[in-house]
């Protein structure tokens, strides 16, 4: 089968395609006939060798990047229960190495849903990683309640396009803070307010909110406590500035501990019920997927140098298959 693989680490040329073996699903798994995948900011971190403690000191471990695909179930192991040999699928791989850059790969069945007949490949291979962001870092750490005001930080990304729709099926009141060329889209799909950071900072207006979600975080800590309500709540997702994720993971806690104001951070999980909810949320179109670019499985290496330049206006995808 066709991959694009990376034997060394560097920028996106080192991503090539190459033939390399099927895979073969263990007795836990499903093998994949991959139609599209994307690309998330992990892929160019590992691409680069950013966490080489997890992906292998002098070279990469795993050599096919890509977390989450759609597709459809061509074969099962002997222990797989809920799905079968043509079902149409999306969400997330199993193992370290990933694989989603490639004709096939393999996964579990918690890691998988069934697609909504109605939506496509590429817009399911969107979903997982961002939506699944937004829906645990709003409900789960930022205990999102109808009627609240909620900002969110990035608006314009993957995470950030999911946080609007997600926020405002809670029930909230959404403040999108982004950059010009994206303000039309935080509108259309679904924020009440937009700031353009080109012109205003949020965090010196006076407003106050009682939850931020920082989809890509580049303002201090103490800068996002100022512009919580006293009971506020500020949710850092695992992107943006590394120094600022440093100073959330070092003084959050301390710093939660004086008043009531929250600054918390967190690491997205693969969870079947959540996975389960975004389906049906596709399905009711109550949550659609903000697409910027697609690239075919020739070009991935294009798709990673679009996304690391950081001016995608939603989800960056990859047509395996037509």
């Amino acid at each position: 089968m066709k991959a694009a693989v990376s034997t060394r680490y560097g920028p996106p040329d080192v991503v090539q395609i190459q033939d390399v073996e099927k895979p073969v699903p263990k007795d836990n798994e499903i093998l994949i006939d991959i139609r599209a995948a994307s690309v998330n900011p992990l892929d160019w971190h590992f691409m680069r060798g950013d966490v080489r403690l997890l992906t292998g000191v002098l070279a990469p471990k795993h050599k096919v990047l890509g977390a989450e695909v759609a597709g459809r179930v061509e074969a099962i192991g002997k222990d797989v229960k809920q799905f079968q040999p043509g079902d149409e699928v999306f969400g997330g791989l199993s193992g370290k190495g990933m694989g989603g850059f490639a004709e096939y790969a393999c996964s579990v069945e918690e890691r998988l849903a069934l697609k909504p007949p109605a939506i496509s490949f590429e817009e399911a291979a969107a979903v997982t990683v961002a939506a699944l962001t937004a829906l645990q870092g709003l409900r789960d750490k930022g205990r999102i309640q109808p009627g609240q005001k909620v900002l969110v930080d990035g608006a314009s990304g993957g995470v950030g396009t999911f946080a609007i729709q997600l926020a405002k099926s809670f029930g909230a009141e959404v403040t999108a803070v982004c950059s010009t060329r994206n303000v039309d889209t935080a509108r259309s799909i679904g924020a009440d307010h937009v700031i353009d950071y080109t012109h205003e900072d949020f965090t010196q207006s006076g407003q106050r909110y009682d939850l931020i979600f920082a989809a890509n975080a580049y303002h201090s800590i103490f800068d996002y406590r100022r512009a919580l309500n006293q009971d506020g709540i500020c949710v850092v997702a695992g992107s943006g500035s590394l120094r600022i994720i440093l100073q959330v993971l070092l003084l959050g806690p301390l710093l939660s501990l004086i008043g009531r104001r929250k600054v918390r951070f967190f690491i997205t999980k693969m969870i079947k019920k959540d996975l389960v909810l975004l389906s049906d949320l596709l399905a009711a179109g109550k949550v659609v997927p903000v697409i910027d670019r697609r690239y075919s499985l020739r070009d991935v290496s294009e798709g990673l140098r679009y996304l690391e330049e950081g001016h995608a206006q939603g989800k960056v995808v990859i047509t395996v298959k037509n």
